[in-house]
């Protein structure tokens, strides 16, 4: 990913309600969830779920599929990978490590 992917993949979960569709799509998985589902699952209005679907799926970090008269949402696991990547590309200097490695750096 590049700069300017990361920013925009970083700005659009950065609001609670984006956050949490997010999450709960990557929870359920490639096979997705139906926008109806997602709403009452997050008790959120659809109106407000059709904003925040555009903005996920803009930043690339949701995709979209319609099966008969649905539309399904899925987590791109893909880009997920590529924006944790990017954050953590540079970590200890370059050198591979492990979580506790980077705790036991970040903690010193």
């Amino acid at each position: 990913m590049d700069t300017k992917e990361v920013l925009a993949a970083l700005a659009a979960i950065a609001q609670e309600s984006r956050l949490a569709i997010f999450r709960l799509l990557v929870q359920v998985g490639p096979g997705g969830m139906a926008a109806t589902k997602i709403a009452e699952q997050l008790e959120i209005a659809p109106s407000s779920l059709s904003f925040h679907l555009k903005e996920l799926t803009h930043a690339r970090l949701i995709t979209s599929r319609s099966e008969g008269r649905f539309v399904i949402y899925s987590a791109d696991i893909g880009v997920m990978n590529g924006l944790i990547g990017y954050l953590t590309e540079n970590c200890c200097g370059g050198v591979p490590c492990g979580p506790s490695a980077c705790q036991t750096t970040a903690s010193t």
